[in-house]
């Protein structure tokens, strides 16, 4: 079977050329980069909204992208259950457009950080997680202005096991050095109720390959990889 996944592109896209070096030469699927306002779901597997400063983040992050008609096709995908991923901005991007609940907000350091964390798996129950184990904590980067979560609906969150990952130490301790950026109860990624859709502020993409730096680890591959799967017992 041949699986097809987008990697869409915005004005101020910076991280799509990365997402699809990562789809197309790493995982070895077949990926096209598509300009938002040509992408077309019909004609794909699965989505990627990818890290950057759409439309130079103006107003705030991810508003603006948030009503491109690219995420109208978007939309339609999601409820179709095709997997959608939102890295850093596209998680902006995903909050903005209403597909999943919540705020992002300037981090309580009000600073740009850019610097590699850990994060604990909560939850395998999703299209981008079903290969790891409850409690797997990874060795992720990050490098955002505006991650700090917040959502007045923590309870349903909690209810629903929408939770799907939270910032720890090396140890998978929530620990409030731990939390980069002030995020409530230390969310670092959540999923939609139907669990097709995850938006996270980590940088999956840029920790799948180890020649990357002395640091890098291939953790990010495993929510691809997750992905994929996802797609091929769908078929």
């Amino acid at each position: 079977m041949t699986i097809k996944i987008a990697v869409i592109q915005f004005p101020g896209s910076n991280c799509d050329l990365d997402t699809l070096h990562v789809l197309k030469n790493v995982i070895n699927i077949e990926a096209d980069l598509v300009w938002h306002n040509e992408f077309k779901g019909s004609q794909y597997d699965g989505v990627v909204i990818p890290g950057g400063f759409s439309f130079g983040d103006y107003l705030r992050a991810g508003i603006i992208a948030a009503h491109s008609p690219a995420m109208e096709e978007v939309r339609l995908m999601a409820r179709e259950e095709k997997p959608v991923l939102g890295i850093c901005n596209g998680f902006q991007i995903l909050i903005e457009a209403e597909l999943l609940p919540g705020a992002l907000l300037q981090n309580d350091s009000l600073k740009f950080i850019c610097k590699w964390i850990y994060v604990r798996i909560e939850t395998t129950d999703t299209a981008f997680t079903s290969l790891m184990k409850r409690g797997d904590v990874l060795d992720l980067p990050i490098a955002h202005g505006e991650g700090r979560y917040y959502t007045d609906q923590l309870k349903e969150l909690e209810e629903n096991d929408q939770i799907v990952l939270k910032y720890v130490d090396r140890k998978g301790n929530t620990v409030k050095n731990a939390n980069p950026n002030g995020s409530l109860e230390y969310i670092a990624g959540i999923c939609n109720l139907e669990r097709n859709c995850l938006g996270l502020m980590p940088h999956p993409e840029r920790a799948s390959e180890k020649i990357l730096s002395p640091f890098a680890t291939t953790h990010g591959r495993l929510f691809f990889d997750s992905m994929i799967e996802f797609i091929k017992k769908g078929v």
